[in-house]
């Protein structure tokens, strides 16, 4: 059986079949997943007091703005429930209420948080590939999003689907349950959803992303953007 120092980093390939989207995208091989130690915890709890505190900064808005034009599309309505994941942590956020849950979460929590861009986590053996592409929902598509087996409807929604089988794991909004991370998970790719225009704003996210991994739980990183 190969061990966890034999494992490679995986190369994650992202393709991008949506107009006025980039993506980026961090690949890591962790060595441990569980409760944050105190420096990130810090961080995260710094980076929440900021983002309260910022809810009358213009720049807040339009950010919130540019993402909730690159998911218009079709049927889908970015708002509601079906808002970005990131406005959820802002939220979050402004009710003091913001979630602590592992160290792998919480950091791409954290990022998200700090961008204001939604992002995911896919656990690339559950996923059984480190191939994606990006792409808009189709009708009749969905995945159960949490335990209690809700389901997020997908059509029209921007998503991240596995490759080669083009099967939805994850969104903007909310990531699918069969590859999320878990205790056990050793190998991960996070994934930045940002508008055209936010494409240096991407770059940066999933650097800091790999940094923080790099510092908080993986033994090998790497990042980019498409």
């Amino acid at each position: 059986m190969e061990t966890e120092t034999e494992q490679v980093l995986p190369h994650v390939g992202v393709r991008v079949d949506a107009d006025n989207v980039r993506i980026g995208w961090v690949s890591a091989l962790v060595h441990s997943v569980g409760p944050s130690p105190d420096e990130l915890v810090d961080a995260v709890r710094e980076a929440a007091a900021r983002a309260s505190s910022s809810m009358e900064d213009p720049a807040v808005d339009a950010r919130k703005g540019a993402v909730r034009r690159m998911l218009r599309f079709g049927g889908y309505k970015p708002s509601g429930r079906a808002k970005p994941a990131s406005e959820y942590l802002l939220n979050a956020a402004l009710k003091d209420a913001f979630p602590l849950i592992n160290n792998l979460v919480d950091i791409n929590n954290l990022v998200s948080l700090e961008f204001m861009l939604p992002m995911s986590l896919i656990d690339l053996d559950l996923a059984g590939t480190s191939s994606f592409v990006v792409r808009k929902g189709r009708e009749d598509e969905a995945y159960v999003f949490n335990p209690s087996g809700q389901i997020l409807a997908l059509a029209d929604l921007l998503l991240t689907a596995s490759l080669p089988g083009d099967s939805p794991c994850a969104s903007p909004v909310k990531d699918s349950q069969a590859t999320k991370v878990h205790a056990g998970s050793r190998r991960l790719a996070g994934i930045v959803y940002a508008p055209a225009e936010l494409a240096d704003e991407a770059a940066a996210a999933a650097g800091r992303m790999a940094d923080l991994l790099s510092r908080f739980g993986a033994v090998q990183t790497a990042h980019g953007v498409r």
